[in-house]
């Protein structure tokens, strides 16, 4: 079994490790292949204005990471087409489904883009093109493979002819329609034409060679050759898979939930929150429905104490059908020697008189991790919307305890698979405090935790949830309460949840997970607040559009008359949001904050898209330290550096020797530089730090900050700017943008750093 991953960065250390492995595929499958076009991968997922795609890379993974095969989209939003450029299984993994499953996920992000068609290469079939038996043969197992999709060569044009005159194995451009019944017009394909043979062979076709094979093409619309392999198979199995556009959100629930069904009087946790949702939701349209994987006990166990999870699996089965077990005795005053009578145990785990252990309650909770971890292994896959729809709820449950309805932490466990790809942010707009993830990610800076609720003074769990408490150890800072009164309306919500918005921006996550209470309805048995459709609607827009790949898990949420319609306006909105024209993220293709103007994929940024400041401030030093951080170039000596740059400034003010540009969108710095002028001279001045939020990279905010920081220095009275850099091919794309900006190499230290590592220095007159 293996998973099809999107790789959605290049600084994780698992996705630099699946991009490695990428190139090992990539050398030993296709060895005729350019080396430096392999070398720019990583390149090319972050910097799609350099190349005019924006690459995308999917890997198959077995279950111990190793990359079972390799699929490299590249999507040309501005001519509407996505071109396939690699798909390969590692060697040894061929013919074990690696390719087609590949494939099949590649068309579908190719219909998620909304692309005019799914373009390819491949080698010929014919023998004037391949006279080579042995060559041709492999030749036409790989357009039998496409061809079983419906994707075929275009006919009738002279894509397949040589670059240099008398080679042979020159490329059919194939077209795979995604099985619209209509093909592209010719105009459309030479534009796709143009668009792969100037980007995609930059250096390599001349531009009369160019100028040739787009006008070759006649056919209007243009036409495929008819099936050569698919003819000698059985009718039924002729027909490719069924292609659809996907629903917006996948939602996964157990249709076993309703075992966990305690009767006592009052008990509001029920079957029917589950059914009330799902008659809304079926037939909206926006769900694509999947059962739930099992997944192994080791998911849980990274959050939750190994004795916990034992005593809810043991009292759950020793209950029986037998009067549920409430604790009733809380033994916190000697807490290391716990009772041994399984009753009175309860008490010790329980954090609360009210969440009973039954036969069902393990069972129940258990199949709740279940349905939480498949859908978020969907967004780790690239689907930008999951649904876990379960019961019992889980976000009271905290590392040694539970209660509150809860068991087993259901956003924490999912969080905790998601942070081995990349930061999480959870946030938390239940009526009641999120104390479940608070406990487990309390002492963690890769998970942020935001919660809004009411204030402990009146609601459960009475005991957290304060302002005050926000992270310790190495998670200080990244534990965000916002407790509010217990009157409230609507649009003072919204204005929490706007501002905790603001908190996740900064903290720039791979994935968001939102614990999802709609509790905060009017007439909620458990709340006090007063939010209707309409407000859960905009609330999902404002979440929705943020960008982020985002996990919905359902927690709380009683007023079962009006609950369905509510998760209903709720998924509408985030839907709208998610769908609406981006406000393109500040930090990753994944989301991150972005401005309020609308911004195409990738675009350029305009200066008047940002806002400037000239000095810098306290808080920044932490907002630094993570953008420095996040680049993925520097040490943890030389992050500490940039953010002790920041301190010096604030302490000393300009005595200090150093001067900053901020470059902020929205509530996120975007971009930065620090630079001084040099002791003993009257004229130069040194360019200590530049540095861009990796996915707003590309985008000429590096080159807008650069012209800042000039400005400034002449008019300071200064006439030259130094920087300088490091050798290695790791620093290749910083060497390149200082003479993009007209710097000139003044010098090369050579083994500065380290033997074979050496400083360039850059010298540019202002």
């Amino acid at each position: 079994m293996f998973l099809i991953r999107k790789v959605q960065d290049t600084t994780n250390p698992l996705n630099r490790a699946a991009i490695a492995e990428a190139q090992r595929i990539m050398r030993a499958q296709f060895p005729g292949m350019d080396q430096a076009e392999i070398e720019r991968l990583p390149d090319l997922l972050v910097n799609p204005l350099k190349y005019r795609f924006v690459g995308r890379l999917f890997v198959a993974e077995a279950a111990n990471q190793k990359v079972l095969g390799v699929g490299l989209l590249l999507h040309a939003p501005d001519v509407g087409f996505c071109y396939l450029e690699i798909l390969s299984a590692s060697i040894g993994a061929t013919g074990g489904g690696v390719g087609a499953a590949l494939y099949e996920r590649i068309r579908e992000e190719a219909i998620a883009l909304k692309a005019s068609g799914l373009y390819l290469e491949c080698l010929p079939d014919d023998t004037a093109l391949s006279p080579d038996p042995a060559v041709r043969k492999n030749n036409a197992r790989r357009l039998a493979f496409y061809e079983r999709y419906g994707a075929r060569p275009i006919i009738n044009t002279l894509y397949e002819t040589p670059v240099t005159p008398g080679t042979f194995n020159p490329p059919y451009l194939v077209l795979d329609p995604l099985q619209r019944e209509t093909l592209p017009a010719r105009a459309d394909v030479q534009r796709v034409m143009r668009a792969i043979l100037e980007r995609a062979y930059a250096g390599i076709c001349t531009p009369a060679y160019v100028d040739m094979v787009v006008a070759s093409v006649v056919d209007d619309p243009v036409r495929l050759r008819e099936p050569r392999y698919l003819k000698r198979r059985k009718p039924a199995t002729i027909a490719p898979p069924a292609l659809s556009a996907q629903a917006p959100v996948v939602l996964v629930t157990h249709d076993g939930h309703a075992i966990h069904h305690v009767h006592d009087r009052g008990y509001v946790e029920a079957p029917i929150r589950v059914s009330a949702i799902m008659s809304e939701l079926d037939g909206s349209g926006m769900f694509e429905k999947l059962a739930p994987r099992r997944f192994p006990d080791r998911f849980i166990l990274e959050v939750h104490d190994a004795k916990l999870v034992d005593y809810i699996r043991r009292a759950s089965h020793l209950a029986g059908n037998k009067k549920s077990i409430y604790p009733y005795v809380f033994p916190l005053r000697n807490p290391n020697r716990p009772p041994k009578d399984e009753g009175v145990l309860a008490g010790y785990y329980c954090i609360d008189t009210f969440t009973p252990l039954n036969e069902s309650a393990y069972l129940a909770a258990r199949a709740a991790v279940d349905c939480t971890l498949t859908a978020a292994f969907k967004v780790l896959e690239g689907r930008p919307l999951a649904y876990a729809l379960v019961r019992p709820p889980g976000h009271h449950a905290e590392r040694h305890v539970f209660g509150g309805f809860c068991y087993f932490c259901n956003a924490a466990i999912a969080a905790q698979m998601l942070t081995r790809y990349g930061r999480v942010a959870i946030l938390d707009i239940d009526y009641h405090h999120g104390n479940g993830q608070q406990d487990i990610f309390y002492e963690r800076r890769d998970v942020l935790t935001v919660s809004i609720h009411g204030d402990p003074s009146f609601a459960y769990p009475y005991f957290s949830g304060f302002k005050d408490e926000t992270g310790a150890g190495k998670g200080a800072g990244y534990n965000f309460n916002m407790p509010l009164p217990e009157r409230i309306t609507p649009e003072q919500h919204r204005a929490a949840v706007a501002e905790a918005l603001k908190i996740v921006r900064r903290f720039d996550p791979a994935y968001l997970v939102v614990a999802a209470g709609f509790d905060t309805a009017k007439g909620d048995p458990t709340g006090t607040w007063s939010n209707g459709a309409g407000d859960f609607a905009e609330l999902g827009r404002m979440i929705g559009q943020e960008g982020y790949p985002t996990l919905v898990v359902q927690e709380g949420g009683y007023r079962v008359r009006t609950l369905g319609q509510n998760v209903r306006s709720f998924f509408e909105g985030l839907v709208r949001g998610r769908s609406a024209p981006q406000l393109f993220p500040a930090g990753r293709r994944n989301g991150n904050s972005r401005k309020s103007v609308v911004m195409n994929e990738r675009s350029k940024v305009e200066p008047g898209d940002i806002q400037w400041r000239d000095f810098i401030r306290a808080e920044d030093e932490e907002r630094v330290r993570r953008l420095v951080a996040a680049t993925g170039f520097f040490t943890p000596d030389e992050i500490d550096i940039a953010a002790e740059l920041v301190r010096e400034r604030v302490a000393k003010g300009a005595p200090s020797g150093y001067e900053f540009i901020t470059a902020e969108i929205g509530e996120q710095l975007a971009g930065y530089a620090c630079y001084g002028p040099i002791a003993g001279s009257d004229v130069a001045h040194d360019l200590y730090w530049i540095a861009v939020q990796p996915e707003w990279r590309g985008r000429g905010i590096g080159e807008l900050i650069m012209r800042r920081v000039e400005e400034a220095v002449r008019g300071k009275g200064g006439r030259q700017v130094y920087a300088d850099t490091s050798s290695s091919t790791k620093y290749a794309a910083t060497r390149a943008f200082y003479l993009a900006q007209g710097f000139k190499q003044a010098a090369l230290l050579e083994d500065f750093y380290r033997k074979g590592d050496g400083k360039v220095i850059f010298a540019k007159r202002v």
